[in-house]
């Protein structure tokens, strides 16, 4: 028996990797189940198992454990045989040549593509050049574990809390899923961080706030939710729960800055293909990109350029001292982009600094 999983979420391939070395042992069934309402597994602790690296393990020593068998062990003991990293391995031919008695499990964290083409005719003389090859031709089981889409963030966040007997209030849920996006790792320990402090009690969005690093995104997010559907009042009573919480100006500017960015390479979005593309492009992340795409809808390019023309005009009143205050220099560029007269800062460039 041959299993190849592989995909780029590197925490859920765990789960599912526990789950299913779990069942070969068992002789349960190898059918995959619901990766959220599974315990990270000790594989470790496991009796039957080896583990192999393909990065530096030969393929003869990963032939040979699941041939071998130790002094004491029965005759019948199930064997499973783990090979991580497994898009190094070199030697393709042993998975077809692989034991029958001893699973073979394949695991690589990112995403592998076959080389034959989905509509050419596939013939066993046809030697296999790529992995999925390989595990295709030894009629092996392929199991892709895909990243979670953005509307999955928020169920999986919620099935894990319960998981662990961790309340939730309402409003902590979508606070955590803008912090953290679909880094299913990162979920797993901010939980267990935001757990321990609420001591049983709800975790609620103002814990996300308080304990998780770029919790502020997800609030500067809704400033500019706010600011797109040209909502003074809840765009001011963000910003000001913003500067309550102790968050600086400028860092505020700069974030805000960066929603308009994603808003932009967002309004091109045309697949999941392209939200991958433009993440790397400017070092987001897939999820914040399509987060983005619903609100990119309602702006124009006219929109975004006079959002960056505005927030650089009040960067520069802030930093030259022609405003009052930091914080009123922020609110009138709030406004302003809210489309509130007379507060546009621009004309403020064309006035000298005063003399201090």
């Amino acid at each position: 028996m041959v299993f190849l999983l592989h995909g780029e979420d590197s925490f859920r391939t765990r789960l599912r990797l526990g789950d299913l070395v779990g069942a070969l042992l068992e002789g349960r069934s190898t059918a995959p189940s619901d990766l959220a309402g599974l315990l990270e597994p000790r594989i470790g602790t496991l009796l039957g198992v080896s583990r192999h690296d393909a990065r530096t393990d030969p393929g003869e020593a990963i032939t040979l454990s699941g041939q071998s068998q130790g002094l004491f062990d029965a005759v019948d003991e199930r064997r499973v045989v783990i090979v991580e990293h497994a898009e190094s391995l070199r030697d393709l031919d042993l998975i077809a040549a692989f034991p029958p008695e001893a699973a073979l499990v394949l695991v690589a964290v990112e995403r592998l593509q076959s080389s034959r083409s989905r509509r050419a005719p596939r013939t066993k003389a046809a030697a296999a050049t790529t992995l999925i090859d390989a595990v295709e031709a030894a009629r092996g089981v392929i199991e892709r574990i895909e990243r979670l889409s953005p509307p999955d963030v928020g169920p999986w966040i919620g099935a894990r809390a319960r998981l662990h007997g961790i309340a939730l209030a309402a409003d902590a849920v979508p606070a955590l899923a803008s912090a953290v996006g679909a880094d299913t790792e990162r979920i797993e320990q901010e939980l267990g961080k935001l757990g321990a402090y609420a001591a049983g009690a709800a975790v609620t969005a103002a814990d996300v706030r308080t304990l998780v690093s770029g919790a502020i995104d997800s609030d500067v997010f809704e400033l500019t939710q706010a600011v797109v559907r040209k909502d003074a009042r809840t765009a001011i009573g963000t910003l000001e729960r913003l500067l309550a919480d102790g968050n600086a100006v400028q860092q505020i500017l700069a974030l805000l800055l960066w929603q308009f960015r994603v808003l932009l390479f967002a309004s091109a979005m045309r697949t999941n293909a392209d939200a991958e593309r433009m993440a790397k492009a400017i070092r987001s992340t897939p999820f914040a990109i399509a987060r983005a795409t619903a609100f990119a809808r309602r702006v124009t390019r006219a929109d975004i350029v006079r959002a960056y023309e505005e927030i650089y005009a009040t960067d520069q009143v802030i930093k030259t001292g022609r405003a009052e205050s930091d914080v009123a220099a922020l609110m009138l560029c709030v406004l302003s982009l809210c489309g509130i007269a007379n507060a546009d800062l621009r004309d403020m460039l064309l006035v000298e600094p005063p003399r201090r």
